[in-house]
């Protein structure tokens, strides 16, 4: 060949090399590598509040199905979740413990509103995510205050705001009686249904009495509601408390139309142990699917969960709320993680987590999508009015929003 021949076969071996994309390095974050994303938690598996500790097994069995799938991007998720019984102190350790211990990329899903308010400074500070936080809290969407902390559920406020409407649009001459945990979310619940009532509130809600989580039972808050003379029960209480207000108002001659919220609505967790008799006529919302449901028995998302459950988490009833929680998700934080690709750093992860439009996950009702902006951190806002029959809650009236 001549010596011109072989420039020519060059110069275009150079032009070809110079018009092939370039793959951008991996960018990572601490808690991230080439081979696997390290996550941390926080929840209640012991205390009070231990009942909810199901969600989050069904978590880490949800992240080991997709590490037996390849991963996300090649990448095996690696939760580290730890016990805080409920308590803000140990949450406020076992959180310091992930971040500068363990090294996590993030903190995901930590449950509890007084829990996460705990950290929420010391995450912000350090600019780590703190991210679909297991509370719908309004100070946990707030993101001018706290730019690296988005909630998960919807808005206590907001879905409040909707029971009290509908006790103003159905119930005659109407007589409320408020039980609450004495916190945030209690005091949340409480500011939506009163701003839902209006300029009624005051002359409507004839008592209001909180109760303190470390209580054994509310065996006389409820004594107090009832001789008020109440017809209407709004119940916001967690799962332990909620089964106790059911047990105690439905077992007695008491009969107010009894609102229970969608944090304590689980059949399996709460509504078999106070006893479906008991439960019968409750109204709550929802925006999950219910494997107790029927109305889903044929739903393609109701059967995949239905197989997730028997292959990865056989163990726990596939009837609990619970479970369906943790499976939405966990599902919701492996497509942000998909979203980052190579770019596993905290303030991309941020990027993805505030840019979803849209998304339609497997066991949340048709019509709801979870949807967040840089300016907008509640991903779930809409929720629907259920009734319990005696066997499953039954769905009636539109999909709506409250105010938050």
């Amino acid at each position: 060949m001549t010596t011109a021949g072989k420039m020519l076969i060059s110069a275009l071996a150079l032009g070809l090399l110079c018009c092939t994309p370039v793959r951008a390095a991996p960018q990572y974050d601490t808690g991230a590598s080439d081979t696997e994303i390290k996550i941390g938690q926080t929840y209640p598996y012991s205390g009070p509040a231990s009942m909810f500790s199901t969600g989050a097994k069904a978590e880490l069995a949800y992240f080991r199905m997709i590490n037996e799938r390849g991963g996300v991007n090649g990448r095996r998720i690696n939760l580290i979740s730890l016990d805080d019984a409920y308590s803000p102190p140990k949450t406020v350790e076992q959180t310091r413990k992930l971040v500068e211990q363990d090294e996590v990329l993030f903190i995901f899903n930590s449950l509890g509103t007084a829990t996460n308010a705990a950290t929420q400074r010391y995450l912000n500070a350090k600019k780590v995510p703190q991210l679909f936080v297991a509370t719908g809290a309004s100070k946990i969407g707030d993101p001018k205050t706290y730019p690296w902390t988005m909630g998960w559920l919807p808005s206590y406020r907001s879905e409040a705001f909707i029971y009290a409407r509908y006790v103003l649009a159905t119930v005659k001459d109407a007589k409320i009686g408020v039980l609450y945990q004495n916190d945030d979310l209690g005091k949340d619940y409480l500011a939506g249904f009163r701003a839902g009532l209006g300029e009624a509130a005051d002359r409507l809600i004839v008592k209001q009495v909180p109760y303190e989580v470390a209580e054994p039972t509310i065996e006389s808050e409820l004594t107090i509601l009832w001789a008020s003379g109440a017809n209407v029960l709004l119940n916001v209480s967690s799962p332990k408390f909620a089964a106790q207000a059911i047990r105690k108002a439905g077992a007695s001659d008491w009969k107010p139309l009894h609102i229970l919220t969608n944090i304590s609505n689980s059949v399996a967790g709460v509504l078999k142990p106070s006893g479906l008799d008991n439960a019968t006529g409750l109204i709550s919302a929802r925006y999950q699917k219910d494997p107790a449901d029927p109305e889903w028995a044929d739903d393609d998302g109701m059967r995949e969960f239905q197989r997730f459950m028997r292959q990865y988490y056989p163990e726990s009833d596939p009837q609990d709320l619970f479970n369906v929680y943790g499976y939405n998700v966990a599902q919701a934080i492996v497509e942000v993680l998909r979203r980052c690709g190579d770019d596993l750093t905290r303030a991309n992860l941020l990027r993805q987590a505030t840019n979803l439009d849209g998304l339609q996950l497997g066991m949340v009702i048709p019509g709801i999508k979870v949807t967040t902006s840089p300016t907008d951190y509640k991903p779930i806002e809409d929720m629907q009015l259920i009734r319990f029959n005696g066997k499953s809650w039954e769905g009636f009236g539109d999909i709506q929003s409250g105010a938050n």
